[in-house]
């Protein structure tokens, strides 16, 4: 398969102020200027963020669901026109390869996915096809995708794609836990509910007239920096950030709504459901409340150590984990999401060690030390030697 040509830098990046992320994300704007205030118009669902350096598949054919259904971990089947879901692809041993945003036009299933994983994902679907009736095609150079939190999508400019007579917007189903799913953080007080996010399709072409809107003031932008501190703070993974070769759905609180626990077989099941059921995630996801007295906050990949306390002597700090998200978030200041040991208590100060600096860090926890094991299954009483009775 050759591997298609990826978009120019996006005609938003003219705009006032706009400063370039970096990275993975590079192409599109990191913030225009004001991060804190670019925050809060993308909470009052005046602004939108630009996504158009991510990928963009289609799979069309009429087996398209029921072959996504049976590699991946949800329930795709049932699918109407116009509804959105989550779905992940595990390898044999339950891990994280592909975590996919997905629509259903009633004739084609459209797949948003990050721009790096695009080439690895289409190439693994293409060998997977057999003699089903799907049909691959990658439409990145044809879509852009754009955020935002407007319940309207027109109200902030923006005018879907819909090439099979269905829109094509994608709502984050992490608001709620969606059927099937099962949610490990403390249900009274999780912060998913105030997450009201969208990603829009639209022809790449009409970027530019997007842009000249943004300049003339009838259209709000945010960039990248004001959704990683939303995102953060509302627990929402990124599997390009917080995922790593070793992680499980689990470990990030996943399952509520990317994966569906009674479906039939599919790749990696067997870990979902052994885990889930019986056993505990070797790590936990937690968010950390950052001190901000340094004026550091940690990237992706900076060391979490916890103190070990050893009876007469001093404590000695460990490594416990890692940084995977952080931004700084207008109301709660710098904060974080670090994957950590499932058995490190959830009471126990953090600290991150960034740029040479430590940085004293509070847990808030999201995956509790508990998660898994939900079945219940009595344990058998241990059998010894008995001695007979006289």
């Amino acid at each position: 398969m050759t591997t298609p040509a990826a978009p120019s830098a996006s005609p938003l990046l003219a705009l006032d102020g706009a400063v370039e992320a970096e990275g993975i994300d590079a192409g599109v704007a990191a913030h225009y200027g004001s991060p804190n205030a670019e925050q809060r118009r993308l909470l009052a669902g005046t602004a939108v963020v630009d996504l158009s350096h991510r990928g963009v598949l289609s799979i069309s054919g009429p087996d398209r669901l029921t072959w996504l259904n049976s590699m991946s971990s949800q329930e795709l089947r049932g699918l109407t026109p116009g509804q959105s879901t989550e779905t992940l692809l595990l390898d044999p041993a339950g891990h994280l390869e592909y975590a996919i945003a997905l629509i259903d036009d009633g004739v084609e299933s459209w797949l948003l996915i990050e721009a790096a994983e695009l080439p690895g994902l289409h190439a693994w679907l293409d060998r997977m096809r057999f003699t089903l009736r799907v049909q691959v095609v990658d439409h990145t150079l044809a879509y852009a995708t754009i955020g935002t939190m407007a319940v309207d999508p027109a109200g902030v400019g923006l005018t879907p794609s819909s090439p099979n007579g269905v829109p094509l917007v994608w709502h984050d189903p992490w608001t709620t836990v969606t059927p099937g799913g099962w949610q490990y953080a403390a249900e009274a007080s999780h912060p998913a509910a105030d997450w009201r996010w969208s990603e829009v399709l639209i022809d790449r072409s009409a970027l530019p007239a997007l842009r000249d809107s943004a300049a003339a003031g009838t259209v709000g932008t945010a960039g990248l920096l004001a959704l990683e501190a939303l995102r953060i703070a509302a627990w929402r993974p990124r599997g390009a950030l917080d995922a790593d070769e070793r992680t499980i759905p689990h470990e990030l609180d996943w399952l509520r709504t990317a994966v569906h626990l009674n479906k039939g077989c599919y790749r990696g099941q067997e870990t979902i459901a052994k885990v889930h059921n019986l056993g505990h995630p070797p790590r936990r996801l937690v968010l950390l409340h950052l001190d901000g007295s340094d004026s550091v906050l940690p990237a992706h990949g900076d060391e979490v150590q916890g103190d070990r306390f050893v009876a007469g002597g001093e404590p000695e700090r460990r490594t416990v984990g890692a940084i995977t998200s952080s931004a700084i978030h207008y109301e709660l200041g710098p904060i974080a999401l670090a994957v950590i040991k499932r058995t490190v208590p959830g009471t126990v100060t953090l600290h991150v060690l960034s740029q040479g600096i430590s940085i004293t860090a509070s847990q808030e926890v999201i995956v509790p030390e508990s998660a898994g094991s939900t079945a219940d299954i009595p344990r058998l009483p241990r059998l010894g030697v008995r001695v007979p009775r006289g």
